[in-house]
């Protein structure tokens, strides 16, 4: 019955008309939605509209919260959830929001099995339960350049599809239980491959911060994936495909 009333009001919020000042906020600060296509304007325009009935938004370090900042965030979240069945982040409560970057309280794994505890500065992060949180002139900088591969929106999102069935690993919840297999090959043989290229300095198309760990690999090729599409199908085919696979979308062929 919860999930029934959850889709019949969602259908409503999709069928009300979309704001004409949010849709400035989209021509001003997200470039990209002016380049899909029609009808996916449409589904996008949709969905932000029920990411923002149902996400709230804090603002953080003395920042107000606006319209702005909340259809800039939702647009980019939102591409995410294109031609995909959705719960839009059901784990998500709140998104936070600093005007620049922060400060947080953080544990690092280092070699050896070293941990160090500590203060870090931070863009953003997602938590496995309960938030995202932004650094505002990231969001901004992400949204302006939609072909420099970063994209800070992209990045945290994707790790709360990574987090809807557990711990964020690399491998979020895909269509059909047959595709892990291949999941699972390809994005481990891509992840290995990265390790090499950042221990020999070799310039790859995907961020060297994907070494990090699988999780942080999945948040970046997601990057990638929309943003440098072209040189990510050129020179990771079969990662491409495993994303264009999961994403429903074909960002290269646009």
């Amino acid at each position: 019955m919860l999930a029934f009333l959850r889709k019949r009001r969602r259908d409503a919020v999709r069928r009300e008309p979309f704001p004409p000042a949010w849709r400035e906020i989209l021509d001003r600060n997200v470039p990209c939605f002016g380049r899909l296509p029609a009808e996916d304007q449409q589904e996008l325009l949709g969905h932000i509209q029920v990411f923002l009935d149902e996400k709230p938004f804090e603002g953080c370090g003395g920042l107000e919260i606006t319209d702005e900042i909340r259809v800039t965030v939702a647009a980019q979240a939102c591409l995410l959830l294109l031609h995909r069945e959705t719960d839009y982040y059901p784990e998500l409560e709140v998104v936070l929001v600093y005007p620049s970057t922060y400060v947080a309280r953080g544990r690092e794994v280092r070699e050896g099995g070293v941990v160090v505890e500590g203060d870090h500065a931070r863009l953003g992060e997602s938590w496995s339960r309960g938030a995202v949180v932004l650094a505002w002139d990231g969001v901004l900088a992400g949204a302006a350049d939609m072909s420099d591969g970063h994209n800070l929106v992209l990045h945290e999102f994707a790790h709360q599809l990574d987090q809807e069935e557990g711990p964020a690993d690399g491998a979020p919840e895909l269509p059909e239980r047959s595709m892990y297999a291949a999941w699972v090959r390809i994005l481990g043989r891509e992840y290995e491959r990265l390790l090499r290229d950042e221990a020999s300095l070799k310039r790859t198309v995907i961020d060297p911060y994907g070494a990090t760990n699988p999780a942080e690999f999945f948040a970046v090729v997601t990057e990638a994936f929309f943003e440098k599409p072209r040189k990510l199908r050129a020179k990771h085919p079969e990662l491409y495909e495993q994303l264009k696979a999961f994403y429903c979308q074909d960002p290269a062929g646009r």
